[in-house]
């Protein structure tokens, strides 16, 4: 049997969808949620899968240095990357694809999570990404195949 936590750690950045077509296409920024939900398959001598103030310190520390206060760019943007550079001073983190609220929790749960996770017996299963209080996007791991899933809800529009 395993057990699962969540931690929801708030940040702001900005970001711009390379080809979008729309709107997306031009800088903007979101306040968002990102919920990182932890599985184990035991418990430490407390009783916790993970202390709640480790994963926070974990999870907030990373994004506080990558993502909170910067742009997040696809790192093919060339236009977006010189128009940053201009900018003193200005944060941007490349992504190796495009920072839609889809592949952002995805690049959590496949590449952050499981370096900052490593040794603590605690194993992430899940990162949703609010984008606004009414959109989401979910990347999860499937019990059963062990694949990486991502979803997207967006209450509003459907």
């Amino acid at each position: 049997m395993s057990l699962t936590i969540m931690r929801r750690i708030r940040f702001c950045a900005g970001h711009r969808l390379m080809h979008h077509g729309g709107m997306c296409e031009n800088f903007h920024g979101h306040n968002y949620v990102a919920d990182f939900y932890v599985e184990g398959d035991k418990q430490d001598e407390i009783g916790r899968v993970i202390d709640f103030s480790v994963l926070k310190k974990l999870m907030k520390t990373w994004l506080d240095d990558n993502w909170d206060h910067g742009f997040l760019i696809h790192q093919d943007d060339d236009n977006a990357r010189q128009g940053l550079k201009i900018i003193k001073p200005c944060r941007y983190f490349e992504m190796p694809y495009n920072p839609t609220a889809e592949n952002m929790a995805l690049y959590l749960l496949k590449e952050v999570c499981p370096g900052l996770l490593a040794g603590t017996g605690a194993r992430a299963t899940g990162v949703r990404i609010w984008e606004t209080d009414d959109s989401f996007a979910e990347a999860k791991i499937d019990g059963e195949s062990g694949e990486t899933v991502v979803m997207a809800a967006m209450a509003d529009e459907i």
